[in-house]
């Protein structure tokens, strides 16, 4: 089914509030599907995944910082819990019902970028200002800002009244308020979360039905803005040049990605066990975050870290098939830009883990340890759950 008839269909059988129908239920319709079941399967082993690898990885430094083994893992327990709770919400409420929160949505994004960057309110660690907070509670706007766009971009492309090809109604607003957010998120700066929002809308527009000579002039604009902001900084063309060969400087910029290497190859077929990890003491900076995915191969090996892309192409194929399959362009486009933020991340997570992609600082999703990550995604995820379970 192409993409362009699955929207004619669901917009003749939508009886969104938004197209002039009755409002949807409270709570959705529908009935525990096959997609449904897959995609809440693999987010719970991913997720419980993630709690046994933030322990593993992240024990040692615990205990030498702060005499607590399990510092880490306590926290990253609550956020799951706390992730849980907001995935059972949004896939309980009526995905219809989010076109009301879209506006104020992008509106508080907007707001707490811009509070990041005012001086002595956004909390600067390891060089980069991305945080918010109040003692040890804090959390990243960006993550925010991510979903927020996702509902603002699916309402704007999917009004009744809005036809895809008058660019003036749906293109020019959404890219306006990507490139607004973009500049926001390059003023932190945060390349990584540009790129995963690029990628988003770029879903939303191609789902959408935006005419591909447009779209693919689009693509190569920010493909080439991209690229600029890469080679824009000194410490981004010297993370580019390490990708390219990491013995160039392989005790500084080219430390990570060699670290990594080591940790990888470590693992073998089979892996050298759980929690027997050789580069989590002290070799590998950012174990449990950012390269949690090296714990992974190491320990569990070529056999664990495979099944760990497979959960995610089985999110990403259930995914688009639960987006082509949705019962409205709304719930249509909700799906696609969940599935392709959880997909694209882990695919830029995991490829500069590999050596193969600069290395960004995106976390892994579900998996790498994280608050507002961990919490936002699983929100935006329960949203998926929600349409997996009214598709036709």
């Amino acid at each position: 089914m192409s993409v362009t008839k699955a929207r004619g269909t669901a917009r003749a059988r939508s009886r969104d509030p938004a197209d002039g129908g009755r409002k949807g239920p409270t709570r959705p319709s529908g009935r525990r599907s096959t997609r449904f079941l897959m995609l809440g399967s693999m987010a719970m082993l991913l997720g419980m995944l993630g709690v046994v690898m933030v322990l593993s990885s992240s024990s040692v430094t615990d205990l030498r910082l702060y005499d607590d083994a399990w510092y880490h893992l306590k926290k990253q327990v609550i956020w799951f819990a706390i992730g849980l709770m907001a995935l059972t919400t949004t896939m309980r409420i009526d995905y219809r019902r989010l076109r009301l929160i879209a506006q104020p949505a992008i509106i508080l994004a907007v707001g707490l970028l811009v509070l990041v960057l005012i001086p002595g309110v956004g909390l600067r660690v390891n060089g980069a200002t991305r945080w918010l907070g109040f003692g040890s509670v804090t959390f990243q706007p960006s993550e925010v800002a991510k979903l927020a766009m996702l509902l603002y971009s699916a309402d704007l492309l999917s009004r009744h009244g809005r036809p895809s090809n008058d660019l003036r109604l749906t293109l020019r607003p959404v890219l306006l308020m990507t490139v607004t957010i973009g500049a926001l998120l390059m003023g932190e700066p945060d390349l990584g979360t540009v790129v995963i929002l690029c990628a988003i809308v770029g879903s939303l527009l191609f789902f959408a039905g935006i005419r591909l000579r447009v779209l693919g002039l689009v693509g190569l604009t920010g493909l080439a803005g991209l690229a600029a902001l890469s080679l824009s900084a000194d410490y981004r063309r010297q993370r580019l040049l390490s990708m390219l060969d990491p013995w160039t400087d392989p005790l500084n910029t080219g430390w990570q990605t060699i670290q990594a290497g080591v940790a990888v190859s470590n693992g073998g077929i089979g892996g050298i066990g759980l929690g027997a990890s050789r580069a989590k003491w002290g070799f590998l900076p950012y174990a449990h975050t950012d390269f949690i995915y090296a714990i992974v191969a190491e320990e569990w090996g070529l056999v664990g870290a495979g099944l760990v892309i497979l959960a995610y192409l089985v999110i990403g194929l259930v995914g688009l098939s639960t987006a082509l399959r949705a019962p409205d362009p709304f719930g249509q486009l909700l799906a696609a830009g969940v599935t392709c933020w959880v997909v694209v991340q882990a695919f830029v997570n995991i490829g500069a883990v590999l050596g193969v992609l600069p290395i960004t600082g995106v976390p892994l999703p579900f998996v790498s340890f994280g608050g507002s990550a961990l919490v936002v995604t699983m929100a935006a995820f329960g949203v998926l759950l929600n349409i997996a379970r009214q598709t036709r």
